[in-house]
């Protein structure tokens, strides 16, 4: 922690075994203030720096038009609300969805904003499991090569064994992707009801994921600057 912020801390505290702040609420206001404040604005300004070089570096390559945008209300609305959300969270792997839906709303023409507020709330209220299971069952064969792990040759068996091999720290932790399991299941992002039932191993490796759902993770995983 840097020496001016640690002064600050110890300002506060000061100020409040003084008496000089007599409201408990407003104590502890003051405090979380110090405390939160400093953190908050630099997620703030790596956000704001890191979104408009991505943005410049498109309109480089002539993918869209900064003015334009400026001017775009619609877009306006999309940046303040992904903004919003992303300074929620220091998970880097959120942060990057929410960055790639900036970018590509900004080279679509007419992006469809309902789908792209369900896509928003999708990345805010889901984990980053939910995620990565959704892309492993996107294509289970497609996964395992892309992630240098040998495919598994099974004759029969159930998608979470596909599921643990992928993630062996998922290993006895049946409750927890059973409820991402289903989660996004409610969601439409997949189509199969469950994950234990036996199937042949080259069933094991069909996609899974609805039309809706592939819309979600391209969306959401894929850069246009890439």
């Amino acid at each position: 922690m840097k020496k001016e912020i640690k002064n600050d801390i110890a300002y506060g505290v000061a100020k409040a075994t003084l008496g000089s702040i007599p409201i408990v609420g407003a104590v502890a206001s003051e405090l979380l203030q110090l405390l939160v404040t400093p953190p908050l604005e630099k997620r703030r300004n790596e956000w704001m720096v890191e979104v408009g070089e991505k943005l410049k570096q498109l309109e480089e390559k002539e993918k869209l038009d900064l003015t334009k945008l400026a001017n775009n209300d619609v877009f306006i609305d999309l940046v303040l609300q992904t903004t919003h959300l992303a300074l929620r969270t220091s998970e880097k792997e959120k942060i990057q969805y929410f960055k790639n839906v900036i970018l590509n709303s900004a080279v679509e023409e007419n992006p469809n904003i309902t789908e792209v507020q369900i896509f928003l709330n999708f990345i805010s209220t889901f984990t980053v499991w939910h995620i990565k299971i959704l892309k492993l069952f996107d294509n289970p064969e497609n996964w395992f090569k892309k992630n240098g792990k040998s495919l598994p040759n099974y004759m029969s068996a159930g998608l979470s064994t596909v599921l643990e091999e992928a993630y062996p720290e998922l290993n006895g932790k049946r409750e927890l992707y059973d409820l991402i399991w289903d989660d996004l299941s409610r969601a439409g992002l997949h189509k199969t009801s469950g994950l234990h039932t036996s199937m042949t191993g080259s069933g094991l490796m069909v996609p899974r994921t609805t039309t809706f759902g592939k819309d979600f993770l391209e969306f959401i995983t894929e850069s246009p600057i890439d």
